[in-house]
């Protein structure tokens, strides 16, 4: 595992604080073996949402069974895109940026779905992708935004999966020996793109909550449990 953490510690507007060991975001838990394993199962996960397409799991594999853990496969990315051959003469972050906005307006149901599984989850949850970069850190923003926490708390979360890019980098080119990256910046998630995807949603919703609550169609109640379960009391 490359990029597995755990979004506890940040302090929201009302001055509450996301709670430790409640929600963790991660690169594919397909993954897990040995001591990785048991020191996850420790984590008293109890419900696991992917994030990756129906393909990507049959090629790659999906988390252990663990009786006891419910396994959710929701695919909020509708429009398969290659990193690894991003034209390096186009703006990257911009590039990135316009893609999570496609993942936005296209997984309107299966963001809806995530959100009301993290809001009604009492114990452990974790979601992810492949690298745990792109549709994880949309999920980690949204979330993170409708709990209070500042922006600049959120972009600093997505950037820091810049931690893990060169192994990231170093798994590509071991899945996919003979073949050249193309674009220089796989595996980066600088803060840039998280702050062009929010205020692109802003400027077109008002606000995330806006986006959440109007596009998405989460009901107020699903947003207020999440709150509630997620943010320590005063």
């Amino acid at each position: 595992m490359h990029n597995f953490r755990d979004l506890g510690g940040y302090r929201a507007a009302d001055g509450r604080t996301v709670r430790w060991g409640r929600l963790f975001r991660s690169d594919s838990l397909a993954k897990l073996r040995g001591a990785d394993w048991d020191r996850f199962l420790a984590l008293g996960v109890r419900t696991v949402i992917d994030l990756r397409y129906p393909w990507e799991i049959e090629a790659r594999g999906r988390v252990p069974h663990h009786d006891g853990m419910a396994y959710h496969n929701l695919s909020i990315e509708h429009r398969p895109y290659d990193q690894a051959e991003i034209d390096p003469d186009a703006d990257p972050w911009r590039y990135l940026a316009d893609r999570y906005a496609e993942v936005a307006a296209d997984g309107v149901a299966e963001l809806r779905r995530a959100l009301e599984l993290i809001a009604s989850a009492d114990e452990p949850l974790v979601f992810h992708c492949a690298s745990g970069k792109d549709r994880t850190g949309l999920v980690a923003a949204l979330v993170l935004s409708l709990l209070g926490v500042a922006e600049e708390d959120v972009v600093r979360d997505f950037a820091l999966t810049e931690r893990a890019t060169g192994r990231l980098v170093a798994d590509w080119r071991a899945a996919n020996p003979g073949r050249e990256l193309r674009w220089p910046g796989y595996g980066r998630a600088p803060a840039e793109i998280m702050r062009l995807f929010l205020a692109d949603l802003t400027a077109a919703h008002g606000s995330v909550r806006s986006y959440v609550t109007d596009g998405l169609k989460v009901d107020e109640e699903v947003v207020a449990r999440l709150r509630d379960g997620l943010l320590l009391p005063r």
